[in-house]
């Protein structure tokens, strides 16, 4: 049987998937933030966090960026939208969302997508 930690974490993580995919199709409007994902999985905030950080070694927030970045990462790859435009799929004003992406990867998007990179 599962530890309720590992279910949580298991539960963070496919909520997490689910809902990066309902923003990127215009599901839905904005990322939400990791309390009210906490309220959905009916844990309190520091509870997910502290069961996040057990289980997987660092805090879920890194998760949450990290997955955002690898759907942005297969855009660019995959489409020919600018990036401007996948900033805005994301919900990031375009700054910001170069900010955050080299933040995360050490490059900006554009150089991103004209190195070879694969995910």
């Amino acid at each position: 049987m599962m530890k309720r930690s590992e279910e949580i974490t298991r539960q963070y993580f496919d909520f997490l998937e689910e809902h990066i995919q309902d923003v990127i199709s215009g599901n839905i409007p904005e990322f939400m933030e990791l309390n009210e994902i906490a309220g959905c999985l009916a844990v309190s905030h520091t509870h997910l966090t502290d069961t996040v950080k057990k289980e997987k070694g660092r805090h879920p927030c890194y998760f949450y960026d990290e997955k955002i970045i690898r759907e942005a990462q297969k855009m660019l790859i995959e489409s020919d939208k600018s990036v401007a435009e996948i900033a805005r799929i994301f919900t990031y004003d375009p700054s910001n969302f170069s900010k955050f992406f080299k933040k995360m990867t050490g490059l900006t998007p554009g150089a991103f997508r004209k190195s070879d990179n694969t995910i």
